[in-house]
């Protein structure tokens, strides 16, 4: 399976010391465009690499939590723990 995203050097360190690594869309889907710069994740696993779902501007999204489908993360937002954002949910902060 092609990739959508990949984590980039640029990183924050959230409340718990945990790094959280911004992505970057390297195939164009429904809520980005190669090349453009999404929210911070800890691992790849945080986001599913098929569908459409993404995280955008200053979310963040660590722990086990999962983002999937067609669902969104963005704004401000944070999700963590064993949170799953599924279907076409938007979570918004």
């Amino acid at each position: 399976m092609e990739k959508k995203f990949i984590l980039t050097d640029e990183f924050v360190v959230n409340t718990f010391g945990v790094k959280l690594f911004r992505i970057k869309c390297v195939k164009s889907f429904k809520y980005a465009n190669e090349g453009e710069l999404g929210g911070f994740i800890e691992k790849e696993g945080n986001i599913e690499q098929s569908g459409d779902a993404w995280v955008s501007g200053d979310a963040r999204v660590s722990g086990d939590a999962r983002v999937s489908g067609d669902a969104r993360v963005y704004g401000n937002a944070q999700v963590s723990g064993n949170a799953l954002v599924s279907g076409d949910a938007r979570v918004s902060g």
